[in-house]
């Protein structure tokens, strides 16, 4: 055993409470160097009389490590406990302090939990689980009401750029949410929306304020109380690391200078504020001059903020926020925003924008989730960049599933593409086989799926802002299969529950392989994914339990003959199989 490899810490997502009467352990080993191990567990005020082995099994595994997870419902809410390293007859006994051939004879020098306190569990919105989410750009969505336009519109259709404007509008959402429910959406995750001179309005002018080019504060009631009627739930843009060039207090700033008194809401390294060689004297998104960074360690910033966080929420009744730039804002600012917003909407969904690791943010105190960028490359890298193999997607994926609690999991912003990146059609060079397998991966993942409006129905565009093209309403010029395969698959998704909740295990996944079988677990419940990522047609054969399996897409039936399940996939095919 290489017991270097070996690792565990108390807290974070090695030793966490679930709920409250459920711990989850973790170990990392080295991969394919034990055959067995197990959780040494007990109370410390009762050792001898609780003390017992709990097997542990592989919840996953990446290119390097595996790692072993159990679960334990201590009576008392309170555990210590060590661990049984075993590779066949060879066995090592694991504590807080060593590595020992003598099973510890005292809870001493064991690892502690020391009580299931509620007010330390992570929580997570129940309804995300079941959510299927559908982001919109709303300036191209659809022109609702003309009157809005801005005096620059242009006509619905054409070519977008950075500063030009087609008239979407708040309107326009409400009078297309019957695409969204014949879709199957039933969570909208809206860019903002706020007052701003930029079609993408991340530059917010008032915080306060619906911008006039989008409706008002009615219109926007209006839209969520329509939306809540339909089960369809919404979530808004906060930009909270920066504000815009026109926010009152920064126009302030560039007038009064070192006089203004709201010079500390901003980072200002040098007055007066200028740009330098190319460097704004003071802090911003980028090196952005109209989007100067906010101070939200200043007292009368998080104060300013939190207001907006909780008034939208009271006051039209938001299902929560998508947070921009998140990991450029302090965990302190964001600690208190959890307690205001849980305290205004204790089911508010609070989602980060970060693109890297983020168990930093993850602990229970922050975000609920945070938009599930690592999933997105994987799924990338596998079907449309063919830099992964199948063994390299399913050790992507471990490594993701090994780095959070499991409620952060359960509720991750899984997506594909979106305003910020090329769309996944023109990804996938207009190859809509591949862009299929990329969605059926999506959603046959734990988390929170999301459609990029017009994905459904053929919309490209490269980077932005191409990405953000007007969404196309002329039937004629959707592809309509398009539709109907999300349709279905999303379906399937609400149907069979396993896919949202259920636990993963790799199935067929080989190194330099094309072919790849996963199976998702809940209770009784098992589903079997397979997708063939070549050009041409290939056999799955995998190991299963029954008689008959039943491919949830054509209701074709596939038999088990001597324990093998052989499903033969033309190019680029995908089947979804559950027990007949």
């Amino acid at each position: 055993m290489l017991l270097e490899a070996v690792y565990h810490r108390p807290k974070l997502n090695w030793s966490y409470a679930y709920d409250r009467e459920t711990i989850h352990l973790r170990l990392r080993a080295k991969k394919d160097d034990l055959t067995h191990v197990y959780a040494f567990t007990g109370d410390k005020y009762i050792w001898d009389q609780s003390k017992e082995l709990i097997p542990m099994s592989k919840m996953a595994s990446d290119e390097l490590f595996d790692y072993w997870a159990c679960v334990v419902k201590p009576p008392y809410r309170r555990l210590k406990y060590g661990f049984l390293l075993q590779n066949g007859e060879e066995q090592i006994w694991m504590t807080e302090s060593e590595f020992s051939q003598e099973r510890p004879a005292v809870p001493d020098r064991l690892f502690d939990y020391p009580y299931i306190n509620p007010a330390d569990i992570f929580t997570v919105p129940e309804w995300v689980k079941d959510a299927v989410f559908y982001q919109i750009f709303p300036e191209r969505f659809a022109n609702g009401d003309p009157s809005l336009d801005p005096a620059n519109v242009l006509p619905w259709g054409g070519k977008p750029e950075r500063h030009n404007f087609f008239g979407g509008d708040l309107q326009g959402v409400i009078d297309h949410l019957d695409h969204l429910t014949e879709l199957g959406i039933n969570a909208i995750y809206f860019t903002p929306i706020f007052e701003a001179t930029t079609n993408h309005k991340y530059d917010t002018a008032d915080y306060m304020k619906v911008d006039p080019h989008f409706g008002d504060a009615e219109t926007l009631k209006k839209l969520v109380k329509v939306c809540h009627g339909r089960g369809i739930r919404v979530l808004l843009d906060a930009v909270f690391n920066h504000s815009g060039k026109t926010f009152a207090p920064f126009v302030d700033v560039l007038e009064k200078g070192e006089q203004s008194r709201y010079k500390d809401w901003f980072v200002v390294r040098e007055f007066p504020l200028q740009v330098k060689d190319g460097v704004p004297t003071y802090d911003t998104f980028s090196f952005e001059p109209h989007m100067p960074k906010l101070n939200t360690e200043n007292p009368e910033v998080k104060e300013y903020l939190l207001g907006v966080a909780e008034y939208w929420i009271k006051e039209v009744g938001i299902d929560g926020w998508r947070l921009d730039v998140a990991n450029e804002v302090d965990h302190q600012f964001w600690r208190d925003f959890r307690k205001v917003v849980k305290k205004a909407n204790p089911d508010a969904y609070i989602l980060g924008e970060i693109w890297h690791e983020s168990s930093g943010w993850l602990q229970g105190d922050q975000f609920d989730a945070v938009m599930n960028y690592p999933f997105t490359e994987a799924v990338l890298d596998f079907i449309v960049r063919r830099s992964l193999d199948s063994a390299g997607y399913a050790n992507a994926i471990g490594k993701q599933l090994s780095r959070y609690p499991q409620q952060a999991s359960e509720v991750a912003f899984n997506l594909l593409d979106s305003h910020d990146t090329p769309r996944l059609l023109t990804l996938c060079e207009g190859n809509k086989d591949l862009m299929k397998l990329a969605a059926i991966l999506l959603f046959t993942y734990s988390g929170t799926p999301c459609i990029y409006y017009g994905d459904e129905i053929g919309l490209d565009g490269d980077q932005d802002p191409d990405c953000r093209k007007c969404m196309e309403w002329d039937p004629a010029k959707q592809d309509r299969d398009l539709f109907a395969f999300y349709q279905k698959l999303i379906a399937i998704r609400k149907d069979l529950p396993a896919l949202r909740t259920g636990s993963i295990h790799f199935r067929v996944a080989e190194a330099k392989g094309s072919k790849l079988a996963y199976e998702r677990r809940l209770g009784e419940q098992s589903v079997l994914v397979l997708l063939n990522n070549d050009s041409v047609g290939q056999t799955i054969q995998v190991e299963a339990a029954g008689e008959t399996w039943v491919d949830a897409f054509d209701g074709r039936e596939w038999p088990v003959q001597h324990g093998t399940l052989s499903v033969k996939l033309p190019a680029y095919g995908y089947a979804i199989l559950t027990r007949a």
